[in-house]
């Protein structure tokens, strides 16, 4: 704990033109039976000098020959030092005094009352302890939210990594031994002629399609292609595979054809644009979604909005609401944020947005193969971009 002022030396600083006035401030301290070391200076030259000292407090006139209490003050606040500054002065008006406090003095007194010294400089040196304290611990806090802030990125990109690293092993090695399972059964299937035998190749072969078809939703969700087109075309995808997975109305709506986005900032979209919908599937009870994306004065913006039961405030201070939690994490790793509004009563609706800034990006050509209307079904396959092909 730190020593109470009353019961320690003091080291001050005093600028004071008057040597008079200086002794006699020096007696009031040294009446309260401490031990006192004190440094005089009267003129702007000397303060500055003395600053780069270790001082407990300072301890000014208000005015000086070519100088003043509150250019001191201001100086004070420059050098960025947190000292308590007392002003000590013959004559100082109401006004004055205020600007002073205002300006961040610690105190006021006049040189005819020093009643008031001892007690003024110890409450003030008291404050400037606890301030200080709170910025160490504001400077503490801060750090450790900057150090969770980059775990948190280090977490979500060896997660892409990870994802991807499995999404490679499912496309090699699992991929490759289904297709060649499917090719073994499907020679079977024409060098037989034994209808039990081919009942059961059959079945196999179904059974090998569902894996494979298990398989490249699997990779898709582990890493997610489609990005190689663009988030454009990622997105009217998304939409399209969700209207077609879950039966709601999902529409996606732009007015750029392609964009040009900085590193991680397509895959941070599409994933948070998959995260907003997988909660809509979950807790919405919606019938109708709406993907809007918009790139303005330098910001890149993706809304997710539904027309379902809403949130209620205790749904988002959830303990446990790692969903949305999740989304602002990923955010923060391009520098971005998210914003969440709902509404409460019957299809109230939620809108998820999330922003970035994407200072110089540029909109790029038109990108045909995600322009007209919606894909069906063999559209879709085509673009399907974990697919191995047909067999």
């Amino acid at each position: 704990m730190p020593t109470p002022p009353r019961h320690r030396s003091l080291k001050l600083l005093h600028l004071e033109d008057s040597e008079v006035d200086h002794e006699l401030a020096l007696a009031w301290l040294l009446r309260d039976g401490r031990s006192v070391q004190t440094l005089r200076v009267e003129d702007e030259a000397g303060f500055r000098a003395a600053l780069e000292e270790d001082w407990d407090a300072v301890l000014s006139d208000y005015n000086l020959p070519g100088f003043s209490g509150l250019a001191a003050l201001e100086i004070l606040q420059g050098s960025g030092r947190l000292l308590p500054f007392v002003i000590l002065s013959g004559e100082i008006g109401e006004d004055v005094a205020v600007q002073a406090m205002l300006q961040g003095a610690s105190d006021y007194l006049l040189k005819s009352n020093l009643t008031r010294l001892v007690p003024a400089l110890d409450r003030a040196i008291e404050a400037n302890e606890t301030r200080r304290a709170r910025l160490a611990a504001d400077q503490e806090l801060a750090a450790s939210r900057q150090q969770l802030s980059e775990l948190a990125q280090h977490l979500q990109t060896s997660i892409e990594g990870e994802r991807a690293a499995i999404a490679r092993e499912i496309h090699d090695d699992v991929g490759g031994a289904l297709t060649a399972l499917k090719f073994d059964l499907a020679w079977l299937a024409r060098h037989s002629d034994d209808a039990a035998l081919q009942q059961r190749v059959q079945s196999a072969l179904e059974m090998a399609g569902h894996a494979i078809e298990a398989s490249q939703r699997i990779m898709h969700n582990l890493r997610p292609a489609i990005l190689e087109q663009g988030l454009v075309a990622a997105l009217q995808w998304m939409a399209q595979r969700f209207e077609k997975r879950t039966g709601i109305e999902c529409a996606f709506r732009t007015s750029h054809e392609h964009l040009n986005l900085p590193v991680g900032v397509p895959l941070v979209a599409y994933r948070a644009t998959q995260e907003a919908l997988t909660n809509v599937s979950k807790h919405a009870q919606a019938t109708r979604v709406a993907i809007d994306m918009s790139l303005a004065r330098g910001v890149l913006s993706v809304e997710v909005s539904d027309n379902g039961r809403g949130l209620a405030a205790e749904d988002l201070a959830k303990a446990r609401s790692f969903g949305l939690r999740g989304l602002r994490e990923r955010a923060e790793t391009v520098g971005g944020w998210v914003d969440v509004s709902s509404g409460m009563g019957e299809r109230a609706g939620t809108t998820v947005i999330l922003s970035v800034p994407v200072s110089g990006t540029q909109r790029l050509g038109r990108d045909s193969q995600f322009d007209e209307g919606s894909l069906d079904e063999r559209e879709d396959e085509r673009h399907n971009p974990s697919a191995w092909g047909d067999l």
